[in-house]
C-alpha cells in the first residue's frame, strides 16, 4: 500500500474521509445517505458547529490584538517621600490699587441681588472697614496713574437678567448674563437655574476682569505674608516644620497658599512610618474678615494634596477643610504605570507632547490641558484667560475694556474643551508614571 491514496472521484474521497475520521457527526453523512432528512440535518449541525468553531477562532484573535493591560499589582514596605501639601486661607488680597473697582464691583452685586430677590445685600454681604495693605500704601502714589492710563473700567453691560423659556410646554425661568461677539452679531446668555450660581460665576467674570490689570502694574511677591498668620503650628514626624520647608503664591480665588516640601529632595520629608503621630500635623488660622464672599461660598481653608515640582489646581482637585474641627486625613499612593506604544498614548516628563507648557513644574496633564487652552485663548481670542500663564512676548490677559468680546469667546471656547471638541485632549496623554 502506497503512501499517497488516490481516489477515483472526490465522493469516494469524502466517504472514505467522513467514515475514518475522529470528528463526531461526520460519519452520519454517508451513512444515512438513504434518508435525505436525516442526511441535512447532520450537514446543517456539522456547519454550525464549524461556524461556532471559526467564531470562537475570531474572538481569541481579536483580543490577542487588542494588546489587552495585564495589571500586576504588589506591596512594598519602604522608606517613600511624604507629598506635597498645599494650604490656601481663602482670603484673596483686596490690592489698593484696585480697590475702588472691587468696591464698585461689590456695590454692583448688591444691587443685582436687590434687583433679582429684592434683598438688600450690602449691610451684611459686604463690608467697608476693610484693612489697607501696607505695602500698597506706599506704592499707590507712583503706580495709580499708570492704573487710571489703562482706561479700564467696571462695564455695567453684562447685568444679570432674568430669562424665561419655554421647555416641554412649561414656562422656565433662569438668570444669567448676555454676552455677544465683537460685531454684537452672535449672542447668548450664560444661565443658571439657580441664582446664586449665576451671581458667583457674574462675580468671577467681572473679577478677572479687574485682576486682569495687576500683572503689568505690581509684584505679587511684594504681598507675601508670613506663613504664621495662616499656620500657627506645623510638625512632621514629631519634629516642627522650617521655614525653608514651604513655598508662598497667591491664587486669585483662594487667597494666599503655602507649598509644603514642593521639591521633594529634602531627607526630612521622609515617610518611614504608617499613622497619625508620623505623619504632618497642622493648626490653621481661617481668618474671613479680609475674604471675598461672591469668589467662594466656602468658609475654611482649601488643601491640595499632589506630587512634588508640580503646580497646583486646587479648582480642579483641591478640597476644603471647614473650621473649628480637627481633620484627619489618610494618603494611600497607588502608582501606576502605563505601557504606551501599542497599548495606549502616554508621555514621559512631556516627551512629544506639540503643547509647550507654560508652567514651571513637571508635566502632568491638568498643566497640559491649561496651556493648550490658553493658546486657543490667543489664537480665537486676542488675549489670554488672567488664571492661566502667558507665553513669552507681547500677549497680554483679557479683560473687555481691551478686549470688549473676550467673555464670549472665552465661554464658547471652554464649552467646546469640556465637550472634547478641542484639539487638546488628542495633544495632552496621560503620563506614563
Amino acid at each position: 500500500e502506497g503512501l499517497i491514496e488516490f481516489y477515483s472521484s472526490f465522493r469516494e474521497m469524502f466517504e472514505f474521509f467522513c467514515k475514518n475520521t475522529t470528528i463526531h457527526g461526520t460519519i452520519r453523512l454517508v451513512c444515512s445517505s438513504s434518508n435525505r432528512m436525516k442526511t441535512a440535518f447532520w450537514t446543517l449541525l456539522l456547519l454550525a458547529s464549524f461556524g461556532m468553531l471559526y467564531w470562537q477562532f475570531g474572538l481569541m484573535f481579536r483580543q490577542f490584538w487588542a494588546y489587552p493591560v495585564v495589571l500586576t499589582m504588589s506591596m512594598h514596605s519602604e522608606p517613600k517621600m511624604f507629598p506635597a501639601v498645599t494650604v490656601c486661607n481663602l482670603h484673596p488680597y483686596r490690592f489698593e490699587l484696585v480697590s475702588e473697582h472691587l468696591e464698585q464691583l461689590d456695590q454692583m452685586a448688591a444691587e443685582s441681588i436687590t434687583f433679582l430677590y429684592g434683598i438688600n445685600a450690602s449691610a451684611w454681604l459686604f463690608r467697608s472697614d476693610r484693612k489697607i495693605q501696607e505695602s500698597d500704601r506706599k506704592i499707590h502714589a507712583q503706580t495709580l496713574a499708570k492704573l487710571n492710563s489703562s482706561g479700564f473700567k467696571l462695564s455695567h453691560n453684562f447685568s444679570l437678567l432674568r430669562v424665561s423659556d419655554l421647555r416641554a410646554g412649561r414656562k422656565h425661568s433662569s438668570v444669567g448674563f448676555r454676552l455677544c461677539n465683537s460685531t454684537g452679531g452672535n449672542c447668548f446668555y450664560k444661565t443658571f437655574s439657580s441664582g446664586m450660581d449665576a451671581i458667583l460665576e457674574w462675580y468671577r467674570f467681572h473679577y478677572m476682569n479687574i485682576m486682569s490689570q495687576l500683572p503689568a502694574i505690581i509684584n505679587i511677591s511684594q504681598h507675601e505674608e508670613p506663613i504664621e498668620d495662616v499656620v500657627y503650628s506645623c510638625q512632621y514626624n514629631g519634629e516642627p516644620c522650617r521655614p525653608s520647608d514651604y513655598d508662598h503664591f497667591h491664587h486669585p480665588v483662594f487667597g494666599s497658599c503655602y507649598t509644603l516640601n514642593s521639591k521633594g529632595t529634602d531627607p526630612f520629608w521622609t515617610a518611614t512610618k504608617p499613622g497619625i503621630p508620623y505623619g504632618l500635623s497642622l493648626i490653621l488660622r481661617a481668618e474671613q474678615k479680609e475674604h471675598i464672599p461672591l469668589l467662594s461660598t466656602a468658609a475654611g481653608v482649601k488643601v491640595m494634596i499632589h506630587s512634588h515640582n508640580q503646580t497646583p489646581f486646587l479648582e480642579h482637585e483641591g478640597f476644603h477643610i471647614r473650621p473649628g474641627i480637627a481633620t484627619t486625613i489618610g494618603i494611600q499612593q497607588d502608582e501606576v504605570n502605563r505601557l504606551g506604544g501599542n497599548y495606549g498614548k502616554c508621555t514621559t516628563n512631556g516627551a512629544g507632547v506639540a503643547v509647550e507648557l507654560l508652567y514651571n513644574s513637571s508635566y502632568t496633564l491638568q498643566a497640559c490641558l491649561h496651556s493648550c487652552f490658553q493658546r486657543w485663548m490667543l489664537r480665537e481670542c486676542g488675549c489670554g484667560y488672567s488664571r492661566y500663564p502667558l507665553p513669552a512676548g507681547r500677549a497680554r490677559h483679557c479683560d473687555y475694556g481691551a478686549h470688549p468680546a473676550w467673555g464670549h469667546c472665552f465661554y464658547q471656547l471652554y464649552r467646546r474643551l469640556r465637550s472634547h471638541r478641542l484639539d487638546c485632549f488628542q495633544q495632552c496623554p496621560k503620563p506614563c508614571r
